[in-house]
C-alpha cells in the first residue's frame, strides 16, 4: 500500500491518513461510505436497503502516473479511494478474489468502481480519461476496484498486499 485514506463527509476526494480500520460487514471506520447497505447518495435515492458492495475503494498507483502522462495532476485518494496500491493489476483481478491487507484485514472484490461524472468536476476532462472503450469496443472502467471487509484490521501505508484468488472458474470483475 502506497496510501490510505478517508473521509467522514461525502466529498470527492478522501485525505490520506497515517492510518485507518476497517470494520468487518461496515467499511472504513470514520468513512462516509462506512454501513452495511448502500452509502453512495445516488444510489441512497433509488434504494437504500440494497447491500453496500463498496466498503473499499482500491486505486492502483499506476493509474495516477498515466493519468499524469496524460497531463492531470491527481494525488493518492483525490479520487475518493481508500487504499492505494503499487504492483498490483486491480482492474485484471476476478470478482471473489481475497486481498489480505496488512497483518490481517481482508477484503473481497466486488467489483469496479463506475466513475460519475463529479469526475470532470474535479478535473475537466478527467472522466473520458479514466472510462474509455477497447478495441472491441467494451467499455473500459479504469477508476479502481471495490470490496466489502470480511475481515477487520488496522492499515498503513508501506503494509503489504496479498492477492488470494477464487477457485476457477473467474468471473470477470463489473461495475457496482
Amino acid at each position: 500500500m502506497t496510501a490510505v485514506s478517508r473521509s467522514s463527509e461525502h466529498l470527492f476526494t478522501k485525505p490520506n491518513q497515517s492510518t485507518i480500520r476497517l470494520l468487518a460487514g461496515l467499511g472504513v471506520e470514520g468513512d462516509a461510505h462506512l454501513g452495511v447497505t448502500v452509502q453512495h447518495r445516488s444510489r441512497v435515492a433509488v434504494d437504500p436497503t440494497r447491500p453496500n458492495l463498496r466498503q473499499v475503494h482500491l486505486i492502483h498507483a499506476e493509474l495516477h502516473e498515466e493519468l499524469a502522462a496524460a497531463g492531470f495532476t491527481v494525488a493518492a485518494g483525490e479520487l475518493g479511494e481508500n487504499v492505494t496500491t503499487r504492483g498490483i493489476d486491480l482492474l485484471g483481478l476476478p470478482t471473489g478474489t481475497l486481498l489480505h491487507l496488512g497483518a490481517e484485514a481482508v477484503v473481497e472484490v466486488t467489483g469496479l468502481r463506475n466513475p460519475c461524472p463529479q469526475i470532470n468536476a474535479f478535473r475537466d476532462g478527467l472522466l473520458k480519461a479514466v472510462v474509455g472503450r477497447d478495441a472491441a469496443g467494451n467499455v473500459v472502467r479504469k477508476a479502481g476496484i471495490m470490496g466489502i471487509v470480511r475481515t477487520g484490521g488496522q492499515l498503513r501505508p508501506g503494509d503489504r498486499i496479498r492477492v488470494e484468488l477464487p477457485a476457477p472458474p473467474h468471473r470477470a470483475l463489473e461495475r457496482v
